[in-house]
């Protein structure tokens, strides 16, 4: 199940509705409400409210993910564009046909792992320093901004603080249920799902940051990217591999620009499972559904750390970025002019 959020085009209106759906094929783009309806007059299928939010099906994610699973389960993939529901409103929409935003537009908070121990150790490397002794005992995070969300469909000005933009390949997590000092035995029942994410950075201001003992703060909190959807575990089958720590994802990962692959690597590396995430940010906290956990780059998952530390080695205005992870889709962003 790869759920989505989106609104209809064109759009002709200042506050469209954003509306929850499911992406099949990733070419087609189902209306769960109006799919409901033509489940019930072919298939007699038992109808409930769907919420109208992403952030209210997390809420009630215990209950609605067995009832949203059937109903997709029931749809033809391959002929989803023909459907037609209640008043013969169409069942799903071509991909072009809609804007898709980030799977859970108004996420409650952001935390930023840093998960990779090559990544941490390549990113000291170009800093001429070393990376901390204490590092590695813990899953050690940052809060980012949940306000500044780029979805699938939504290209990435050019930032005014800085020259060097850069991309970051990471996999989040989004929990579909609350708890306090979650167990890591029982915290991969926490997540709902899983995204790719593109954590931006401007290089010479997070180098500015580092310098002073700072987590990244302003080099990177003006836009982060999700999507396509928010992937069920039930999605990755034998990617995922459980553990006493919990699941392990073996996922596949690269990232491109203008089609040309620059990273590359497997999630498999992680040193941290999402689970033991999970279970260090619910100590003495209250995890809330909506809240998303990322991982941190992987390793080589930045242009920066590959050596590109000059403006003309980053990112431009004009390039293609696409983050692809197995099973869970590809994330295209297109860097424009401007100045957010």
């Amino acid at each position: 199940m790869k759920l989505v959020s989106y609104v209809e085009l064109p759009i002709d209106q200042q506050m469209p509705t954003v509306k929850p759906g499911a992406l099949l094929d990733t070419e087609c783009v189902v209306d769960l409400a109006v799919a409901q309806t033509w489940a019930q007059g072919t298939h007699g299928f038992a109808a409930r409210d769907i919420p109208q939010t992403m952030l209210d099906i997390l809420y009630a994610w215990q209950d609605m993910q067995p009832h949203l699973r059937t109903l997709i389960d029931l749809l033809p993939g391959n002929t989803c564009l023909e459907l037609k529901g209640a008043r013969r409103q169409p069942v799903a929409r071509q991909r072009q046909d809609v804007l898709l935003l980030p799977p859970l537009p108004n996420i409650l908070s952001l935390r930023i792992f840093a998960g990779f121990e090559k990544h941490a150790r390549n990113m000291a490397r170009m800093r001429s320093r070393a990376v901390p002794k204490s590092w590695g005992q813990w899953p050690l995070y940052y809060y980012g901004n949940p306000f500044t969300l780029l979805g699938p469909d939504h290209p990435l000005p050019i930032p005014a603080i800085g020259q060097t933009l850069d991309y970051e390949l990471q996999i989040a997590c989004f929990i579909g249920k609350a708890g306090r000092n979650i167990p890591v035995d029982q915290a991969d029942s926490y997540i709902a799902g899983y995204t790719i994410l593109n954590n931006w950075s401007i290089r010479e201001i997070y180098v500015q940051e580092a310098e002073c003992g700072m987590s990244p703060g302003r080099s990177a909190d003006f836009a982060t990217s999700l999507g396509p959807a928010l992937v069920a575990p039930d999605e990755l089958g034998d990617a995922l591999e459980n553990t006493e720590a919990g699941n392990r994802l073996h996922l596949s990962v690269q990232g491109m620009v203008n089609g040309e692959i620059k990273s590359q690597g497997s999630f498999a590396d992680a040193p941290w499972t999402f689970a033991q995430m999970v279970a260090h940010a619910s100590r003495d906290v209250t995890l809330h559904p909506g809240e998303v956990l990322a991982s941190g780059a992987i390793t080589n998952g930045t242009l920066y750390e590959q050596g590109a530390e000059n403006p003309d080695q980053l990112l431009q205005a004009g390039d293609q970025v696409s983050l692809e992870v197995q099973h869970l889709g590809r994330l295209d962003t297109l860097v424009i002019e401007g100045g957010l």
